[in-house]
This record gives C-alpha cells, sequence and structure tokens, in this order.
C-alpha cells in the first residue's frame, strides 16, 4: 500500500485510517489479527464497544547512534513492520485495567491506591499512570485498555519503549491532556512529545513538568523519537538533549533490513540495568569531569557529552578535543579508568561527529560500500568501549557480513538483543535462513528464543480511525 503523507512534525498526533498506513500486505494482515485480538479481550471483559480507540505502536531499529541519546549525541532511526496494538476506552472511575491479550494477563491500577502486581510489564503502566498523574492530576481518566504485540519482547527492538508510548498516547487522548495549559507550553510538538515520554521513563524533569520514578534506566528519548517521528522507506537523524530533527534519508527500495534477535534477553532489570546503566554513567562522569577539571571557568557549565565537546573545541568539532581527554584522566578514578573514560570518548566522538553524519551522506548519494565501513566502525566502538557486546551479537554481526549482509550491526542497548542486516530485496529471505543457520549452529541453546524476520523503514506510531478493521478468514 502507498501511505498517505504524514503530517510534520509540528502536529503531535498521527491519525490515520488504517489502510493509508501504508503497511505491506503481509504486516497489513499481521496487524489485523492483532487488532482482532485486541478486540476480543475487551469483548470477553464486556467492555462495551462504543468509544474504543486504537493505536498502533512499531517497534524500532537504531541503525547507528550507540548510547548517544542521553549524551546528546546524534542516531539515524527507522520503524520496523512489527509492533503493539493497544485498544482502549475511558471509564468513569480512576482506575486502569490492562489486558494482554495474547499473554491472557491482567493489570488493574487503582490511581488512588496502587497495589504494585507481580507481572514484570506491569512497571510500564504504572510509571506512565504515576508521571501523568503528578503532571496533570485529576485529569487523568481510567480506561480499559487490551494490547497485543508481535514484537519480541526484550530483544532491542524497543518493544518496552512501545509500550510505554502507547499507554502515554491512550491515557492523553482519552483523557484530553493536551487541551491543559501545562502540556500546551511545554509539549508543543511531537518531538516534543517524544522527549516527555523519554523524560517519562527515566524520571527527569521535562520543562515545567516535573519528574517522578521513572522505570529505573538512565536513557535518553532515541526510542520514543524512532517509534513517534519516522516516516515509512526513511532513515531519520536527529540530535538529542533536546531532541532536535536534522534530516532524513531515502531508504534504497532495492534494499531490507533483515533483523537477528539474538534470543539472549535484553533485559533492563536487575544486574542488566546497572550494566545498561554504567553506559549512561560514564557519560555522566565525563560531564562531571569536564565541568570539574576542564570548564570549570565557562560561563554555563555543559550538560551534555555533546555540550563538553563543543566547549571544549571552541567551535565546531572536528576532531578529539586534547582538554576533553585531559579533563577524562583527571577525573578518572578506581571505577572508571583513565582507559575505560577515553575509549568511551572515543566512541562518542566517532558515532556523533563522523559516523552517523557521514553514513546518512553515503547512503543519500547511493555509496553502500561506504555506508557498509562507516557500519563496521560502528560496530568495532561498541565493542571496544561500550562493554555491551555478547557473543551472541558479535557473531550475528560478524556472519551476516561474512554471508553478504552489505552492512551489519548489533543495537539497543546490548547486552543481548538483536542484529539488523542489510540486504537485497531479492535475497532477504534465502540470507535470513542461512544466517539462521550458520547462528544457531555456534549458539544451539538460542534455538527456542532467536527469531529472524525482515522489514522495511515502515510508518511511526498512529491512531488508527475509521472502520475497525478485521484478520482475513
Amino acid at each position: 500500500m502507498t501511505p498517505d503523507a504524514f503530517p510534520p512534525l509540528s502536529e503531535l498526533f498521527v491519525r490515520r485510517p488504517f489502510d493509508g498506513v501504508g503497511f505491506s500486505p503481509l504486516a497489513a494482515n499481521a496487524y489485523r489479527v492483532l487488532l482482532r485480538d485486541a478486540h476480543q479481550a475487551l469483548d470477553d471483559a464486556h467492555v462495551p464497544s462504543d468509544g474504543r480507540r486504537v493505536w498502533i505502536l512499531p517497534g524500532r531499529i537504531e541503525v547507528l547512534g550507540k548510547h548517544v541519546d542521553y549524551a546528546g549525541g546524534r542516531s539515524l532511526l527507522c520503524t520496523v513492520e512489527r509492533g503493539i496494538v493497544l485498544v482502549a476506552r475511558r471509564r468513569d472511575d480512576r482506575v486502569a485495567v490492562l489486558r494482554d491479550a495474547r499473554r491472557r494477563e491482567t493489570v488493574s491500577i487503582a490511581f488512588d491506591a496502587p497495589v504494585r502486581s507481580a507481572l514484570p510489564w506491569a512497571v510500564y503502566p504504572r510509571t506512565v499512570l504515576r508521571r501523568l498523574i503528578a503532571n496533570f492530576g485529576s485529569a487523568v481518566h481510567g480506561a480499559d485498555i487490551a494490547l497485543a504485540s508481535n514484537l519480541p519482547p526484550a530483544a532491542g527492538v524497543s518493544s518496552s519503549s512501545a509500550l510505554t508510548v502507547g499507554l502515554t498516547l491512550a491515557f492523553s487522548a482519552l483523557s484530553e491532556l493536551a487541551a491543559l495549559p501545562a502540556w500546551r507550553t511545554t509539549i508543543t510538538d511531537r518531538a516534543a512529545l517524544a522527549g516527555y515520554i523519554g523524560a517519562l521513563e527515566n524520571g527527569t524533569d521535562f520543562g515545567l513538568l516535573a519528574g517522578e520514578r521513572g522505570v529505573g534506566t538512565l536513557g535518553g528519548a532515541q526510542d520514543q523519537t524512532a517509534i513517534l517521528c519516522s516516516e515509512p522507506e526513511c532513515l531519520e537523524m536527529f540530535r538529542w538533549a533536546p531532541v532536535t530533527y536534522e534530516r532524513s534519508v531515502p531508504w534504497p527500495s532495492e534494499y531490507a533490513f533483515v533483523i537477528g534477535v539474538s534470543g539472549v534477553v535484553a533485559a533492563k532489570t536487575g544486574a542488566a540495568k546497572e550494566r545498561y546503566n554504567r553506559a549512561a554513567r560514564t557519560a555522566h562522569r565525563l560531564v562531571d569531569a569536564w565541568n570539574l577539571h576542564g570548564g570549570a571557568r565557562a560561563h554555563t557549565p555543559a550538560r551534555t557529552l555533546r555540550e563538553a565537546f563543543e566547549a571544549a573545541s571552541h567551535g565546531p568539532v572536528t576532531q578529539m578535543p586534547s582538554m576533553l581527554v585531559d579533563a577524562a584522566r583527571a577525573g578518572a578514578d578506581h571505577e572508571f579508568t583513565a582507559n575505560h573514560l577515553i575509549a568511551r570518548l572515543e566512541q562518542f566522538f566517532d558515532e556523533t561527529f563522523v559516523i552517523v553524519p557521514h553514513a546518512a551522506d553515503a547512503l543519500a548519494s547511493g555509496d553502500v560500500p561506504q555506508f557498509g565501513s562507516l557500519v563496521d566502525r560502528s560496530q568495532g566502538g561498541a565493542e571496544r568501549a561500550l562493554e555491551n557486546q555478547v557473543a551472541e551479537t558479535l557473531h550475528l554481526a560478524r556472519y551476516a557480513r561474512e554471508l553478504g549482509a552489505h552492512a551489519a550491526s548489533a543495537f539497543g542497548a546490548g547486552f543481548g538483543g538483536s542484529v539488523w542486516a542489510m540486504v537485497p530485496v531479492s535475497d532477504a529471505e534465502r540470507f535470513a535462513s542461512r544466517w539462521r543457520d550458520r547462528y544457531l549452529r555456534t549458539h544451539p541453546a538460542a534455538s527456542h528464543r532467536a527469531l529472524f524476520f525482515t522489514t522495511s523503514p515502515s510508518a511511526p506510531a498512529s491512531e488508527v480511525v475509521g472502520d475497525t478493521v478485521c484478520a482475513d478468514a
């Protein structure tokens, strides 16, 4: 299907009839099945059908931009042709009841007497509601919500952020929060909305909207921005802190992404959360070191690593500033050694100021070999500096290139998750089969969780308007 023109980022919300989104026939029917299941979950709970509203929330690919969003770097992003469907209806009380149609699990949250659920995914609706109520008070209404997903969970494709985005959109729409002065003065466009939902997840303030306890990770707004602000058949380049659109790059139609889900759970809880947060804390330590040892005489302290680079460079950033390296050495200790801090500086510089913009240029000019070379450089930087790769993702990226992929990289938070590979559309299914077979010969224990699928850059999160769609018989 050919998509209708999508609204500019100045418009807060995307609303489209299902047939106007531009899904491929395969993706469209998969979403129809999810919609059927979500509606059925509400039917089974005797939730009236009138007044239901529907959202589709895609997963995302971080094509480039590894661990840079919370540090003010830049990324190249798109969504995938898989996602979460959410069907919601406003309630008259202050209770939210959420039903996972596929898992057959239910979470009930009373606004005035919340009880912690034992279900792991309950943290996301609880976090969304806690923040919305803190920022908008009694304007937030209860809801009956059913969801159904074909995103692999904890796989690096942002299933958790897709859920958080969807819940924020649903509660905001059902409660008409966008009409409130506090919303209108702070969340002025879709990029700002992505920034707000990122702050909702990480617990920080967003303008005048005070922070609340988030989900426990120190992330930025990359995932939320990709989910809300992407366009079909394009890669989007954004700069972070604040969310700033830079350019769109057409994706060459003769190529597809093949996603290899390693089967190693990329969780952000427990020890995995601490490893994830260490990458963010390293960036924060570098900013503190610059403000203390390098930029102490500056009128305004740096807030992000990008600002530290700009201050140390006294202009455009074209090379690693020696003053910033000296500050990193001065700020080192037993937890963050000088070698570790300097390696992280090099990775951030390379990813933000060299790889992402040059890769966008290469893709725009049709120079696929150069694009692939820059992606290899990004993958190497992650392996050296981020400490977030595991054997499974290392092997997936390596095998993809050896099997002929024009580019391949791990993506997401790391510590498991997925790898994307760029291959000709005509060879995508054959490549996926060969890639899977080679991977499972090395990692047979991953066979029950590994997944390989093909996608093109897809549409942003949208509310589905018009007639309800059903799965093909």
